[in-house]
């Protein structure tokens, strides 16, 4: 006998990985809660989604394995850290940036490490920004209008009168 709830069938569940518009890329918990953190305390209200290394991001943007039923929205801004384990952010930019309706995504590198940004420059990898971790909150908010995610005004904390 099955069970029903005294508030009648279960409706249409929104769908976790629907209608992403920051994807974080980020193995380190602690990082990606402090990147958030900072989002959300720029007013950023935008879905955030954090995946842990390339693989899932790739899989997530191309809808592939546990994300082959998301919508087809892709994200507007890609928050992506570089040292992850199985792929890389650079091996993801290289493979994001191959195709044509990934190729204009805005992406931000996440960095702990120091970073020579000549790096990226002969590979087309189209990096907008190279944040410095802990993530500074007025880098985030030129970043994220840029990406056309324009933050609603952060909460005013009343100080000491």
């Amino acid at each position: 006998m099955q069970k029903v709830s005294r508030f009648g069938p279960p409706g249409p569940t929104l769908d976790k990985w629907d209608k992403v518009e920051i994807l974080l890329v980020e193995d380190n918990l602690s990082d990606a809660e402090l990147t958030v953190r900072a989002l959300r305390g720029v007013g950023v209200t935008q879905k955030i989604l954090r995946l842990s290394d390339g693989v899932e991001a790739l899989d997530f943007i191309f809808r592939k394995a546990r994300f082959s039923d998301r919508d087809q929205a892709l994200p507007k801004l890609i928050l992506l850290d570089l040292k992850m384990p199985r792929v890389g952010g650079i091996e993801f930019l290289q493979r994001l940036r191959q195709d044509s309706a990934t190729e204009n995504i805005v992406v931000a590198i996440l960095t702990s490490l120091p970073l020579d940004k000549r790096l990226f420059e002969g590979e087309n990898l189209h990096v907008h920004d190279y944040l410095q971790k802990p993530v500074n909150p007025d880098s985030l908010i030129s970043l994220v209008k840029f990406a056309g995610l324009a933050p609603k005004d952060p909460p005013i904390s009343e100080g000491p009168p």
